[in-house]
């Protein structure tokens, strides 16, 4: 668990840091596509970042850990939510992925 735990916190990072730094692909998809407006996306990566390190706090602190990945597992369900409200099937792949990972951690840590 503790692997897949830092894996996906470097994943949840990576993409904050697309949104900080508005890559045209983040930017298409959240913005163009979704309808997300571009000073959303800071706030967007702070969740992200933030979920990220308490994920891997919670390596230690146990409840940290939980709140961290119900929280990305929530983040990502609402990316989901987002790109089938307007129909963007291919979009849905990566943040849908994201979150049964973030689920499977989910589930883990309550084990």
């Amino acid at each position: 668990m503790a692997v897949l735990t830092i894996v996906l916190a470097v994943v949840a990072v990576a993409s904050a840091f697309g949104k900080l730094t508005k890559h045209p692909k983040v930017v298409h998809s959240a913005h163009e596509v979704c309808g997300v407006p571009l000073d959303r996306l800071p706030a967007l990566a702070a969740l992200e970042i933030a979920g990220g390190v308490g994920a891997v706090v919670g390596l230690w602190v146990a409840w940290i850990g939980m709140a961290a990945s119900i929280g990305l597992v929530l983040y990502f369900v609402g990316a989901v939510v987002a790109h089938l409200r307007v129909r963007d099937t291919q979009g849905i792949v990566a943040p849908l992925v994201l979150a049964a990972l973030w689920a499977l951690v989910l589930v883990l840590r309550a084990a």
